[in-house]
Protein backbone atom coordinates (compact mmCIF):
# COMPACT_ATOMS: atom_id res chain seq x y z
CA UNK A 1 0.00 0.00 0.00
CA UNK A 2 2.92 2.31 1.15
CA UNK A 3 4.88 1.40 -2.42
CA UNK A 4 1.36 2.00 -3.82
CA UNK A 5 0.99 5.43 -2.66
CA UNK A 6 4.73 6.72 -3.24
CA UNK A 7 4.42 5.58 -6.87
CA UNK A 8 1.25 7.70 -7.26
CA UNK A 9 3.22 10.43 -5.71
CA UNK A 10 6.24 10.64 -7.57
CA UNK A 11 3.50 10.34 -10.80
CA UNK A 12 1.90 13.18 -9.64
CA UNK A 13 5.30 15.68 -8.86
CA UNK A 14 6.71 14.14 -12.44
CA UNK A 15 3.27 15.44 -14.16
CA UNK A 16 3.70 18.70 -11.78
CA UNK A 17 7.12 19.47 -13.16
CA UNK A 18 6.10 18.99 -16.76
CA UNK A 19 3.45 21.21 -15.87
CA UNK A 20 6.03 23.46 -14.55
CA UNK A 21 8.09 23.34 -17.50
CA UNK A 22 5.38 23.75 -20.24
CA UNK A 23 4.62 27.05 -18.22
CA UNK A 24 7.68 28.60 -18.44
CA UNK A 25 7.90 28.24 -22.01
CA UNK A 26 4.43 30.04 -22.39
CA UNK A 27 6.03 32.98 -20.54
CA UNK A 28 9.33 32.85 -21.81
CA UNK A 29 11.18 32.61 -18.78
CA UNK A 30 13.10 29.61 -17.25
CA UNK A 31 14.11 29.40 -13.90
CA UNK A 32 17.53 28.75 -12.64
CA UNK A 33 16.69 27.14 -9.36
CA UNK A 34 14.16 25.07 -9.61
CA UNK A 35 13.10 25.06 -6.47
CA UNK A 36 11.87 28.79 -6.36
CA UNK A 37 9.21 28.15 -8.49
CA UNK A 38 8.34 25.29 -6.91
CA UNK A 39 8.13 26.61 -3.58
CA UNK A 40 6.17 29.77 -5.08
CA UNK A 41 3.19 27.19 -5.69
CA UNK A 42 3.77 25.46 -2.67
CA UNK A 43 0.62 26.57 -0.24
CA UNK A 44 0.97 25.65 3.14
CA UNK A 45 -1.47 23.06 3.61
CA UNK A 46 0.86 20.90 1.37
CA UNK A 47 3.70 21.64 2.99
CA UNK A 48 1.88 20.10 6.68
CA UNK A 49 0.90 16.65 5.00
CA UNK A 50 4.45 16.30 3.79
CA UNK A 51 6.42 17.02 6.81
CA UNK A 52 9.02 14.15 6.05
CA UNK A 53 9.69 15.52 2.75
CA UNK A 54 11.81 18.68 2.22
CA UNK A 55 9.03 21.06 1.05
CA UNK A 56 8.49 24.74 1.45
CA UNK A 57 5.72 26.92 1.65
CA UNK A 58 5.62 30.13 -0.08
CA UNK A 59 4.16 32.51 3.15
CA UNK A 60 7.58 34.13 2.62
CA UNK A 61 8.02 34.79 -0.57
CA UNK A 62 4.63 36.48 -1.25
CA UNK A 63 5.61 38.98 1.87
CA UNK A 64 8.93 39.48 -1.09
CA UNK A 65 6.80 39.88 -3.77
CA UNK A 66 4.36 41.98 -2.31
CA UNK A 67 7.20 44.79 -1.72
CA UNK A 68 8.56 44.34 -5.33
CA UNK A 69 5.04 44.57 -6.98
CA UNK A 70 4.74 47.83 -5.11
CA UNK A 71 8.13 49.08 -6.04
CA UNK A 72 7.44 47.88 -9.43
CA UNK A 73 4.40 49.01 -10.17
CA UNK A 74 5.00 52.78 -8.40
CA UNK A 75 8.07 53.06 -10.96
CA UNK A 76 5.70 52.50 -13.65
CA UNK A 77 3.06 54.84 -12.53
CA UNK A 78 5.18 57.64 -11.59
CA UNK A 79 6.94 57.42 -15.29
CA UNK A 80 3.70 57.29 -17.19
CA UNK A 81 1.33 59.64 -15.18
CA UNK A 82 3.81 62.35 -14.42
CA UNK A 83 0.88 64.97 -13.37
CA UNK A 84 -0.63 62.97 -11.05
CA UNK A 85 -0.52 63.78 -7.23
CA UNK A 86 1.13 61.75 -4.55
CA UNK A 87 -2.08 60.89 -3.35
CA UNK A 88 -3.63 59.64 -6.85
CA UNK A 89 -0.82 57.55 -7.60
CA UNK A 90 -1.41 55.79 -4.11
CA UNK A 91 -5.24 55.24 -5.12
CA UNK A 92 -4.39 53.63 -8.43
CA UNK A 93 -1.04 51.59 -7.10
CA UNK A 94 -3.68 49.95 -4.21
CA UNK A 95 -6.03 49.44 -7.14
CA UNK A 96 -3.66 47.18 -9.32
CA UNK A 97 -2.01 45.51 -6.15
CA UNK A 98 -5.18 44.24 -4.50
CA UNK A 99 -6.71 41.06 -4.14
CA UNK A 100 -9.14 41.23 -7.12
CA UNK A 101 -6.75 42.42 -9.74
CA UNK A 102 -3.89 39.86 -8.82
CA UNK A 103 -6.72 37.24 -8.97
CA UNK A 104 -7.55 38.37 -12.67
CA UNK A 105 -3.53 38.10 -13.66
CA UNK A 106 -3.12 34.83 -11.92
CA UNK A 107 -6.32 33.28 -13.69
CA UNK A 108 -4.92 34.39 -17.46
CA UNK A 109 -1.88 33.06 -16.37
CA UNK A 110 -3.88 29.45 -15.54
CA UNK A 111 -1.86 29.32 -11.82
CA UNK A 112 -4.31 27.62 -10.46
CA UNK A 113 -3.51 24.46 -12.14
CA UNK A 114 -0.14 24.63 -10.16
CA UNK A 115 -0.95 24.48 -6.99
CA UNK A 116 0.32 22.36 -4.61
CA UNK A 117 -2.32 21.80 -2.07
CA UNK A 118 -3.33 19.51 0.92
CA UNK A 119 -6.11 17.24 -0.13
CA UNK A 120 -8.40 19.36 2.55
CA UNK A 121 -7.64 22.50 0.98
CA UNK A 122 -7.97 20.92 -2.58
CA UNK A 123 -11.42 19.46 -1.41
CA UNK A 124 -12.79 22.97 -0.46
CA UNK A 125 -11.97 24.35 -3.92
CA UNK A 126 -9.04 25.97 -2.64
CA UNK A 127 -8.05 26.49 -6.71
CA UNK A 128 -10.55 28.92 -7.01
CA UNK A 129 -9.90 31.14 -3.63
CA UNK A 130 -9.15 34.41 -4.45
CA UNK A 131 -7.01 35.22 -1.65
CA UNK A 132 -4.89 31.53 -2.18
CA UNK A 133 -4.59 32.53 -5.87
CA UNK A 134 -3.53 36.58 -5.04
CA UNK A 135 -1.00 34.94 -2.55
CA UNK A 136 0.35 32.45 -5.32
CA UNK A 137 0.60 35.54 -7.59
CA UNK A 138 2.79 37.50 -4.80
CA UNK A 139 4.67 34.44 -4.18
CA UNK A 140 5.78 34.00 -8.10
CA UNK A 141 7.33 37.48 -8.25
CA UNK A 142 9.07 37.07 -5.05
CA UNK A 143 10.74 33.78 -6.64
CA UNK A 144 11.21 35.43 -10.05
CA UNK A 145 12.84 38.44 -8.65
CA UNK A 146 14.87 36.09 -6.40
CA UNK A 147 15.95 34.10 -9.21
CA UNK A 148 16.12 36.58 -12.12
CA UNK A 149 16.13 39.96 -10.50
CA UNK A 150 14.46 43.22 -11.27
CA UNK A 151 14.74 43.36 -14.56
CA UNK A 152 13.02 40.03 -15.83
CA UNK A 153 9.98 41.21 -13.09
CA UNK A 154 9.90 44.36 -15.18
CA UNK A 155 9.76 42.06 -18.24
CA UNK A 156 7.35 39.80 -16.95
CA UNK A 157 5.01 42.75 -15.76
CA UNK A 158 5.18 44.75 -19.18
CA UNK A 159 3.39 41.41 -20.42
CA UNK A 160 0.74 40.94 -17.65
CA UNK A 161 0.21 43.77 -15.80
CA UNK A 162 1.33 47.00 -17.52
CA UNK A 163 -1.05 46.12 -20.85
CA UNK A 164 -4.39 46.63 -18.37
CA UNK A 165 -3.38 49.81 -17.43
CA UNK A 166 -2.70 51.16 -20.57
CA UNK A 167 -6.00 49.83 -21.67
CA UNK A 168 -7.63 52.40 -18.62
CA UNK A 169 -8.80 48.91 -16.94
CA UNK A 170 -8.38 50.67 -13.23
CA UNK A 171 -9.20 54.05 -14.96
CA UNK A 172 -12.43 54.31 -12.41
CA UNK A 173 -10.10 55.14 -9.40
CA UNK A 174 -8.31 57.87 -11.89
CA UNK A 175 -9.06 61.70 -11.87
CA UNK A 176 -8.15 62.10 -15.63
CA UNK A 177 -10.24 65.51 -16.03
CA UNK A 178 -8.37 66.87 -13.01
CA UNK A 179 -5.25 65.75 -13.99
CA UNK A 180 -6.20 67.53 -17.69
CA UNK A 181 -7.34 70.98 -16.23
CA UNK A 182 -4.27 71.22 -14.01
CA UNK A 183 -1.67 70.94 -17.56
CA UNK A 184 -3.72 73.44 -19.23
CA UNK A 185 -4.26 75.69 -16.11
CA UNK A 186 0.06 75.62 -16.02
CA UNK A 187 0.27 76.50 -19.73
CA UNK A 188 -2.77 79.44 -19.41
CA UNK A 189 -3.85 78.18 -22.45
CA UNK A 190 -7.72 78.50 -21.75
CA UNK A 191 -10.95 76.37 -21.11
CA UNK A 192 -11.62 73.11 -21.96
CA UNK A 193 -15.06 72.34 -23.18
CA UNK A 194 -16.11 68.95 -22.84
CA UNK A 195 -18.99 67.53 -25.28
CA UNK A 196 -21.38 64.47 -25.43
CA UNK A 197 -21.46 63.43 -29.16
CA UNK A 198 -23.45 60.43 -28.79
CA UNK A 199 -25.75 58.30 -26.46
CA UNK A 200 -26.19 54.74 -27.81
CA UNK A 201 -28.10 51.70 -26.90
CA UNK A 202 -30.87 50.82 -25.11
CA UNK A 203 -31.71 52.55 -21.61
CA UNK A 204 -30.64 49.31 -19.62
CA UNK A 205 -27.35 49.67 -21.15
CA UNK A 206 -26.34 52.79 -22.11
CA UNK A 207 -23.13 53.73 -24.08
CA UNK A 208 -21.78 57.20 -24.10
CA UNK A 209 -19.09 59.11 -26.70
CA UNK A 210 -17.78 62.18 -25.22
CA UNK A 211 -15.05 64.80 -26.49
CA UNK A 212 -12.86 67.11 -24.54
CA UNK A 213 -11.72 70.10 -26.72
CA UNK A 214 -10.08 73.40 -25.87
CA UNK A 215 -10.66 76.48 -28.18
CA UNK A 216 -12.49 74.19 -30.64
CA UNK A 217 -8.95 71.43 -31.35
CA UNK A 218 -10.22 68.05 -30.08
CA UNK A 219 -7.93 67.09 -27.58
CA UNK A 220 -9.47 63.05 -27.19
CA UNK A 221 -12.45 61.34 -27.78
CA UNK A 222 -13.52 58.95 -25.37
CA UNK A 223 -16.60 55.88 -24.38
CA UNK A 224 -18.06 54.85 -21.35
CA UNK A 225 -21.05 53.54 -19.60
CA UNK A 226 -22.24 56.61 -17.94
CA UNK A 227 -21.35 60.54 -19.12
CA UNK A 228 -18.81 60.76 -16.30
CA UNK A 229 -17.12 57.76 -17.50
CA UNK A 230 -17.00 58.83 -21.08
CA UNK A 231 -15.79 62.38 -20.17
CA UNK A 232 -12.95 60.65 -17.91
CA UNK A 233 -11.85 58.75 -21.12
CA UNK A 234 -11.74 61.31 -23.16
CA UNK A 235 -9.63 63.50 -20.58
CA UNK A 236 -7.35 60.21 -20.69
CA UNK A 237 -7.13 59.94 -24.32
CA UNK A 238 -6.15 63.74 -24.23
CA UNK A 239 -3.33 63.91 -21.55
CA UNK A 240 -1.21 60.52 -23.66
CA UNK A 241 -1.82 63.18 -27.03
CA UNK A 242 0.10 66.14 -24.29
CA UNK A 243 2.31 63.63 -22.92
CA UNK A 244 5.12 64.32 -25.23
CA UNK A 245 4.55 68.35 -24.56
CA UNK A 246 5.17 67.69 -20.69
CA UNK A 247 7.79 65.67 -20.62
CA UNK A 248 9.88 67.84 -22.90
CA UNK A 249 8.75 70.76 -20.92
CA UNK A 250 9.58 68.69 -17.62
CA UNK A 251 13.09 68.05 -19.15
CA UNK A 252 13.96 71.57 -20.40
CA UNK A 253 13.35 73.00 -16.93
CA UNK A 254 16.40 70.42 -16.11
Amino acid sequence: MRKTNREKEKRTLRKLNESFNEFQAQIGITFENERLIRQAFTHSSYVNEHRRKPFEDNERLEFLGDAVLELTVSQYLYHKYPTMSEGELTKLRAAIVCEPSLVTFANELQFGGLILLGKGEEMTGGRERPALLADVFEAFVGALYLDKGLETVVSFLEKVVYPKINEGAFSHVMDFKSQLQEVIQKEGAGMLEYKILLEKGPAHSREFVAQVALKEEVLGTGNGRSKKEAEQHAAQMALEKLKPIINSEKTGKR
